[in-house]
């Protein structure tokens, strides 16, 4: 698949909107649909292999699991089943695919009450040109396939 090119000027959301209005955006949502988690989607800083998502805030139902969210994403991006797709939470770890998003909201909502996940292929984890089967993760584990 050959590289995308990422608009220049994308800053994270984060950085796009203060603190202040993000937590009223948040409060304002949630007081409308208390049973939805408002997630932001943000494809990972250096990402080259996968297709931009055309928006970066999604409003999930609490009972959907990570499998559901990621195969929706997944749609979205209209990847191939061969694309390697992963999901990060908080960039920094995957999360296990048998949660609901009202597990994942719990545990790793920010305290603006967003869900951040960071989306991101392979390469992001293997060594370019490294064929040996195993994968350098964000933690610092080398993932090994048999």
């Amino acid at each position: 698949m050959p590289p995308y090119d990422k608009p220049q000027n994308q800053k994270p959301f984060k950085l796009r909107k203060s603190f202040a209005t993000r937590k009223l955006e948040v409060d304002g949502i949630r007081s409308k649909f208390p049973n939805k988690i408002p997630v932001i989607i943000e494809s990972y800083q250096r990402e080259k292999y996968l297709p931009p998502l055309d928006k970066t805030k999604f409003l999930v139902p609490q009972e959907l699991t990570m499998t559901q969210f990621v195969t929706i994403i997944r749609n979205r991006m209209a990847l191939l089943p061969t694309q390697a797709f992963y999901l990060l939470i908080n960039n920094t770890g995957l999360s296990s695919m048998s949660l609901t998003m009202a597990q994942m909201y719990r545990d790793h909502q920010d305290d603006d009450g967003f869900l951040y996940m960071t989306y991101a292929s392979q390469e992001m984890f293997g060594f370019p040109g490294f064929d040996s089967g195993c994968n350098l993760a964000l933690n610092g584990w080398v993932y090994c396939n048999p």
